[in-house]
């Protein structure tokens, strides 16, 4: 396996030295075979969502279409069972993807390498069964001759026992690929939400709608959107109806670390320490807020280090080759109408450097666990649990309420409309909430506030008042009615001897202990007329009544009042007596 890779890398050598030729762009990428199998299973959920089904495809489907898809691109005989239903279409979209990302497979690379070697190169270091056996991640293949590249450490075949540190390894690689290509859609997918940046399916499916309608990159979407926001006034800002408008401080935080990135790419001259200094900043985002015992902490250290190491390494190679021979891959060659050239050199050995990693990287035997890598892809990576490319890139799903509920909340729903509903009472009062159904009445309530204003009606009947002689009329008139006033207010009064007056004193505390005792007893008619004291206590006794006591809404009658020997006037009164009215009435008559 280790002869075979080292092959591979220099097929991979000769596609870098003269990618110029065949490509537009010299920063274009290459998917390994796990990034292949990722893509192709994107390409199968996309047709079938557009032939009417779900974006979602069975691992099965996924693994016969692979099959299908690698003997085809290597001109090999398709292998003893059928390809699936829309095969054309699939492999349509699985070639689409990788021209609009700006990448290529390892399939690719050899079919260019036919056209690009040199007459000093190997007529065909790897052949297309052996690829092949490669890329089907099969063990058995034949050795070949030991090449003169020297072995590195990425290149030998790592176990993926470890699905935590190959995540990682990942994020690390597609950070760096994403600086290197803007365009490599997956490579935002991995590294938009890891960190957390509450940038999930929702977020990821505005941004992917964007791109659609302007038919761009999705970086180059989310980067426009962060710098109209930042940078545009009031007509070039986008509209608040954007959708991407609720994910402004995430879009934000994303496209800053990419700055940030690019601003050490930029100003450090040195590879060695330019990609050590990128590689520490990827780390010190991954850890923020872990502890050191965590699973991710401690993957993210050891590749740290491997990858630190391993640019070293490269730095070290690139360097003795271009003071010996003077050939090697060529670096990003700047374009004659810069206006500044010292930034189109800027880091160009540092670029090199870094596509020479993950050049290695993608010739990383493919992952064992095909489950794992398509099922979850990030796992405790963005924070709670792992989400997989495939789940990433389906859109959320809008309840329309054709599919039916779940068993269990319909069985529910039967059982509350079986249950017997309570009878409906009738309209209470706006405070009838805070009173329970056993409690007395409202107006009970009303009448009598609290249990030390019920009158026990235990004191002594007090002596009965003389009044002035009236007309007979009148005065059994003002005499029944105060008698019935009495009597519907205390039942009990009858029994134990309270007369008019007593009915009709107030029933707060103090003012029965003022008239309850011996001494404060009211006095008759006649003794009231030629004292003013006592006449000042009748006036507190009617103001105390007016307020305890609620007043009868009923009209009042005209009633004539006789004194022996003249007329002293009329006395307007009710049908039946306002609280306080007689004793009012025998003031006035004295």
């Amino acid at each position: 396996m280790e002869a075979i890779n080292n092959r591979l890398k220099v097929m991979v050598k000769v596609f870098r030295r003269e990618c110029h030729r065949v490509l537009q762009s010299e920063r274009t990428t290459i998917h390994g075979a796990d990034g292949m199998l990722m893509l192709l299973q994107l390409a199968i959920a996309e047709v079938n969502k557009q032939h009417g089904g779900e974006f979602k495809v069975a691992l099965s489907d996924v693994l016969m279409a692979w099959k299908h898809l690698l003997l085809d691109k290597l001109h090999l005989p398709p292998p003893n069972f059928a390809r699936l239903e829309n095969y054309d279409l699939i492999l349509e979209a699985y070639e689409s993807f990788l021209k609009r990302s700006n990448t290529v497979d390892l399939v690719d690379i050899l079919s260019m390498y036919k056209q690009l070697r040199l007459d000093s190169d190997l007529e065909e270091p790897v052949s297309p069964i052996q690829l092949f056996e490669f890329l089907s991640g099969n063990t058995d293949v034949s050795e070949l001759p030991d090449s003169s590249v020297p072995s590195t450490p990425s290149s030998k075949s790592r176990p993926c026992s470890s699905q935590v540190k190959l995540s990682v390894r990942r994020v690390f690689c597609s950070y760096l690929n994403l600086l290197l290509n803007l365009k490599n859609d997956m490579a935002l997918a991995l590294t938009i939400d890891v960190p957390s940046r509450a940038l999930g399916r929702q977020a990821f499916t505005d941004i992917k709608h964007a791109a659609q309608n302007n038919n761009t990159s999705l970086f180059l979407t989310v980067t426009s959107f962060v710098r109209a926001i930042q940078l545009g006034g009031k007509g070039y800002a986008p509209a608040e109806s954007d959708p991407l408008r609720k994910h402004v401080k995430g879009l934000s935080d994303f496209v800053q670390f990419l700055d940030n990135l690019e601003e050490i790419l930029g100003e450090i001259p040195d590879p060695s320490v330019c990609g050590a200094r990128l590689v520490t900043a990827i780390r010190a985002a991954l850890v923020k807020g872990r502890s050191s015992g965590d699973a991710v902490h401690a993957a993210a250290e050891e590749t740290t280090e491997e990858l630190k190491a391993r640019i070293c390494q490269l730095h070290q190679i690139q360097k003795q080759i271009a003071n010996g021979s003077g050939t090697g891959i060529s670096p990003a060659r700047p374009k004659a109408y810069k206006v500044n050239h010292c930034t189109a050199y800027g880091g160009r050995d540092t670029v090199k450097v870094l596509m020479a990693l993950l050049d290695e990287e993608a010739l990383i035997p493919p992952c064992g666990n095909k489950a794992d890598l398509l099922s979850e892809d990030q796992p405790v990576l963005s924070g709670a649990e792992g989400i997989c490319v495939l789940n990433l890139f389906r859109s959320p799903e809008v309840s329309t309420g054709c599919s039916p509920e779940p068993l269990k909340n319909r069985v529910q729903s039967r059982l509350d409309l079986l249950k017997p509903k309570p009878k409906d009472k009738g309209i209470r009062s706006q405070f009838a909430c805070t009173y329970n159904d056993e409690e007395l009445p409202l107006n009970r309530v009303l009448e009598f506030p609290s249990t030390s204003q019920i009158p026990t009606c235990v004191h002594p009947a007090p002596k009965a008042q003389t009044l002035p002689a009236v007309d007979e009329e009148c005065s059994s008139n003002v005499e029944e009615e105060t008698k019935a006033k009495s009597t519907s207010e205390c039942p009990n009064k009858e029994q134990s001897g309270f007369q008019q007056g007593a009915a009709l004193k107030p029933r707060s505390g103090n003012a029965q202990n003022r008239g309850a005792g011996p001494g404060n007893r009211k006095k008759t008619g006649t003794q009231a007329q030629g004292k003013g004291n006592k006449r000042k206590q009748v006036d507190s006794d009617q103001q105390g009544g007016s307020e305890n006591e609620p007043p009868e809404k009923k009209q009042l009658t005209s009633v004539s009042v006789k004194m022996p020997g003249k007329t002293v006037g009329k006395v307007s009164s009710k049908k039946k007596l306002i609280a306080g009215q007689g004793k009012l009435t025998s003031f006035f008559r004295v």
